[in-house]
């Protein structure tokens, strides 16, 4: 039985970034329907119960069509106060030396699946004219990203499309947000592959303060945040520097090899 009249989604709420939105939802008084592609996310459901919220989890790979039909049926009719699309993968290496089918699943999961599950959710809070939309892109997707191609263009894409989505919206009651993190403290460099290089092994954010940057920028109905001030500068400075430059600083900090010990 439902605990309370708010109910939010959330998409890759396992771990990282998105758990931490689905922890910030149930703090709020949203119950929640959470979503990740491994065994995981039920141990997370369980933690989020404890808020007080009703909880549900499902298993399912948002890269499929059938994976976004199955996440949309557990809604089960109830109304959709927030969409938070969060869920992500990355791919490191040089694009040739990558598994073409992975390259291809970033671009699924990320892209596809992403755009699948927001068609279905935004026509709903459309017709209700009453909703919130918040979706994780990346300041990567303000560079080329060298030995990080195919992930960086999906997050470019998202970023485009989340104002595009903004604009399309602006006469009605639909917020759509578009959070733009730096590299956070999650598991995303080991799944990517990433664990050799600067990036995968420096210092990085607090994945809640970037949680709570986006959950309150979705509030406000903001178009954007982009977490951190450090982030904020690099994402300034990627507007005005050629690509070819940015995808050179972008080789220092993801090429193999470049772990600093």
């Amino acid at each position: 039985m439902p605990n309370s009249e708010k109910f939010a989604i959330v998409t890759g709420a396992s771990t990282g970034i998105g758990y931490e939105l689905a922890k910030r939802c149930a703090a709020e008084g949203y119950d929640l329907l959470i979503a990740a592609d491994e065994q995981q996310i039920e141990q997370s459901a369980e933690t989020l119960r404890a808020f007080g919220a009703d909880v549900r989890a499902v298993e399912v790979d948002l890269a499929t069509r059938d994976g976004v039909e199955k996440l949309y049926a557990a809604v089960g009719g109830r109304s959709i106060d927030v969409l938070i699309a969060n869920a992500g993968r990355g791919l490191g290496r040089g694009f040739l030396d990558q598994d073409v089918k992975e390259a291809t699943r970033v671009v699924d999961t990320n892209i596809s699946g992403t755009l699948w599950l927001i068609h279905k959710v935004g026509n709903d809070m459309r017709g209700r004219n009453k909703g919130r939309i918040l979706i994780t892109g990346s300041i990567a997707g303000f560079m080329p990203g060298s030995f990080q191609a195919v992930y960086n263009g999906t997050k470019a894409f998202l970023n485009s499309f989340s104002f595009a989505l903004r604009e399309e919206l602006k006469d009605t009651e639909v917020t759509v947000t578009c959070l733009m993190p730096g590299a956070t403290e999650t598991d995303f460099f080991r799944r990517a592959d990433m664990l050799d290089t600067d990036v995968g092994t420096t210092e990085k954010d607090d994945p809640t303060k970037v949680a709570d940057d986006g959950f309150n920028a979705m509030m406000r109905g903001d178009g954007d945040v982009v977490s951190g001030l450090k982030n904020k500068m690099q994402s300034a400075a990627a507007n005005i520097t050629p690509s070819s430059v940015l995808a050179g600083q972008h080789r220092k900090l993801s090429e193999p090899g470049t772990a600093k010990n």
